[in-house]
This record gives structure tokens, sequence and C-alpha cells, in this order.
């Protein structure tokens, strides 16, 4: 499992009231009443669609925590409704802690992040070669004991991290080191075995001195060896389009160092915000972690030290998705926009972690870009006058106005008209090119989605609008 990471399921509108009515907030200041309202609509919608029980999220704005709240049924036996100061198992986003925590060791010298593996664990194949910052980048070559995207029945039983080196860290190496990336989670069980090699101290106890303690991230639990109790979630799973089950726990042991935490979404977006101020590790260290390690061969990985890097509608985000057992989250951190998003879900092999929180970035994003209410106007006036088969020429350039011919003009009537009126229309990119202001907007109908593509020249007028069909969510 890459402890990280539907078809869509008709669900009656008293569903949706349901989970409405079922979610609990935390108090919070800060976002303005129509901005939770969006944000309220996105995360019931995508729990309708998807069927997920329930969602748990956080929101960070200029460095501050600025709206908290979950959704639907933590457990749907007596239909319990979540509440945002449970737990949720985050998976895979553990693994950016364990990256932490070896930066730290490095800042005070007590490893490097370019020593070799045999300098702690001598024994493992071609440990001489493999660095520590191949294993925190996915680049080593160990192979990943959990690629499956369920509970194989050998990991139902307890294990150590030693044997899970034994079985899948002393066979010859899926590729030479550096040259290829493969998400593995055995790198991180190597890793934290480093932690407590170097430190002196469990790996657990490291994180919670030097991270979790600091930041007052207060109700953070190893679930590698404990269970979520009665005043958390259950997770869950489906079997093909089924209705929900149970989900089974892994054996002590399995997700040490690469999958082990749990913890509400305001404790996660403490660590996000200390993310944004850089408060816990030196500048350089941020730097190294956030920076796209590039292959042998000039490939770039999109992924840096524990945590991927990327862009998401033009902006830098740094970002992990986890999955577990019965459990699925997404964590977007946009550095340069001092924002982020957490959101944590109670089913395993479910998009819905991710599907919420691309759209709450996407909404900080497009709130930077300043977007006015006029301009999303007028993109939605456009895109109404073509479905009835209108144009106003006086808007477009002459290219423009040559692109959309009398023939054009009929095959977007003839397409769109159907459509009807969008349930969001909604901005997701804007950026500059060749001179012009670039905006995507996304339309959703029902059971259906489409991308406008809009350049607009420094007068104001319209040089491109495309219509594009879009996958639904």
């Amino acid at each position: 499992m890459h402890f990280c990471h539907s078809s869509s399921l008709r669900v009656s509108w008293l569903f949706l009231a349901v989970v409405f009515l079922a979610a609990r907030a935390l108090p919070q200041e800060g976002l303005p009443a129509a901005d939770r309202q969006t944000i309220d609509g996105i995360a019931t919608r995508v729990l309708s669609a998807t069927g997920a029980p329930s969602a748990s999220l956080a929101v960070v704005r200029d460095d501050k925590i600025v709206y908290v709240h979950a959704y639907g049924d933590a457990r749907i036996e007596g239909h319990v409704p979540a509440r945002p100061e449970m737990r949720y198992s985050i998976g895979s986003v553990s693994k950016q802690f364990t990256a932490t925590a070896i930066l730290m060791l490095a800042e005070e010298g007590k490893l490097s992040l370019d020593d070799p593996v045999s300098r702690f664990i001598p024994d493992l194949t071609r440990a001489g070669e493999v660095t520590l910052r191949q294993l925190l980048s996915h680049t080593s070559g160990y192979q990943d004991y959990w690629p499956q995207d369920y509970v194989p029945p050998f990991m139902l039983q307890p294990v150590t991290a030693g044997k899970i080196l034994d079985l899948w860290a002393r066979k010859p190496l899926d590729f030479e080191p550096g040259t290829q990336w493969q998400y593995s989670n055995t790198n991180f069980v190597i890793a934290g075995l480093v932690v407590e090699k170097a430190s002196g101290m469990a790996l657990l106890q490291f994180l919670r001195t030097r991270i979790f303690a600091p930041l007052k991230m207060e109700s953070v639990m190893n679930i590698d060896q404990d269970r979520l109790d009665e005043t958390d979630p259950t997770g869950y799973l489906r079997y093909a389009l089924g209705p929900l089950r149970g989900a089974p726990k892994e054996g002590k042991g399995w997700l040490f160092a690469a999958g082990e935490l749990a913890m509400p979404a305001q404790d996660l977006a403490r660590w996000d915000i200390a993310m944004l101020q850089q408060s816990l590790l030196q500048r350089a260290s941020y730097r190294q972690m956030a920076t796209e390690i590039v292959l042998r061969n000039g490939l770039g990985t999109e992924y840096g030290l524990g945590i991927e890097v990327r862009k998401l509608s033009g902006h830098r985000a740094l970002l992990h998705a986890g999955e577990v057992s019965g459990f699925t989250a997404e964590n977007i951190v946009l550095p340069d926009d001092h924002a982020a998003v957490v959101v944590q879900v109670n089913q395993d092999s479910s998009e819905a972690a991710g599907d919420i929180a691309r759209q709450l970035a996407n909404l900080l994003v497009a709130d930077r870009d300043e977007l006015s209410a006029a301009e999303l106007q007028r993109a939605r006036s456009i895109f109404e006058n073509l479905q009835a088969g209108k144009i106003d020429r006086t808007e477009f350039t002459a290219n423009a106005n040559n692109y959309f011919g009398d023939s054009v003009v009929q095959d977007f009537a003839a397409s769109l008209a159907p459509l009807g009126r969008p349930l969001d229309f909604t901005q997701a990119a804007h950026s500059e090119r060749g001179g012009m202001t670039y905006r995507r907007y996304t339309l959703r109908f029902p059971g259906r989605m489409v991308d406008i593509w809009m350049r607009v020249m420094p007068d104001g007028k319209i040089e491109q609008y495309q219509v594009l069909a879009k996958s639904p969510v």
C-alpha cells in the first residue's frame, strides 16, 4: 500500500442534508461566511459522490488555522457524527516527520544526508552505495514491502522492523541507486531505524520530544502499536461498489516510520504552519526537504525528502497523500501563499480526501489571484450567451472573432445548451503568458464537468475562449 494513496455513487439529497447537519466545528476566526459555505459545499458534494462515510478538514490561511470542520459519520453503526477533535490515521503523511527527524540529526552533526546506509545498518543490500538522501527520496532501489492497496493475510500478524528488512532490504535492489524513482515504504523503515541509532531514542519518543511537544500537537497517536479508541472514527473499506465494511487493522510493526501516525486535522495543520514559518529546522534544511530530486539521467521526480514537490494551479505545493487500512488523507502546503489544507477520510482506496483537498487548495490560490466578482461574472455571461448561440463580438479581439465563425458558434450552442445551468462555476487556475492573462474555470453539471480556457489581453479584450471536456470528480 502506498500508505497513500470511485466510481461516483448517486446519493439522495436527504443524504446531503444529513451529512451537513452532522458536521461539527471547532471555534475559529478569520474565514468569511461565504468561504465557509463554499468549503462545506465542496466537502458534502465529494462525500456524496464517493460515498465516503466522513471527512475532517482544516484550512490554514496567512499562517493561521482559520477553519476546522468535520462532516458525516465517524461510525456508520449508530450514525455517530464525526467531530474535529477525532484522530484519523494519516498514513504516508507520516513520512515527512521521519524525514524531518533525519534533517534535525543532520543539523546536529550526528549524520549526513549523504552518509551511506552502511554507517548505521551495514548488512543491508549494497548498504555502502545507498545514501540516506536516497532513502528519503525513494531513489534507493530497496523494494517496497507493501505495494498492495489492501492488507495481505501475513500483514495481520505482528512484525519487527528488522524482519521487514530481512525480507525486503536484503534482496537485490530493484534498480541502481539514483537511477529511478520508485515509491517504497521499506526506505522509511530503514530511515526510522537510523533515527533511533543516531539519536539513541525510540522514533516516537524523538518525534514527541522534538516535534509534537514544541508544536502543541497534543493528540498524536502511534497506531503502529495501539488502536484508535471508541472516541475516534472507525476505518472502512468497500469491495467494488458494495456497502461500507469495517477495515482490518494491520499487525503491530508494519507501519513503523512509514505510516504510523494518527491525529486530528487541527494537529496536522499546526505542523503545516511550522512548515510555512520554517520554525523547526534551519532554512537550508527546509530547502533540501522541499527541493525536487533529480535522477542521474536528468529527469525530475516531483519528490523531495518525504514530500512531493509539485505545481498546483501555477503555485508551488508541498503535498503528500496517505493511506492505511480504513483511512486516507491528503495534506497540501502552499508555501508561497502561506496557506495549507488538511483533509482526512475514514475509508481506504477512496479519492475523497484528495478531491476535497485539491478543490480547497484551488479555492485558496484563487483568492490569492484576486479574482473579482466582475471577472467571474464576465466569463459566466459569455458561456451563457454561447449556450444560446449568441456572442458579443465587441468583447473579443480580431483573432478571437475570426475563431468564432458562424459554424463554431453553432457547435458551441448545440453542445453546451443541453448542459443547462452549471451547479458550480469556479476559477481553477491563473497565470501570465505572452502578455496575456490566462484563467481556467471549472464548471460542474449533473454528471458532467467542463473547463473554460480564457486568455485576456492587457486592454481587456478576449483573445481565447475555449470549452473542453473534463473528467468528473
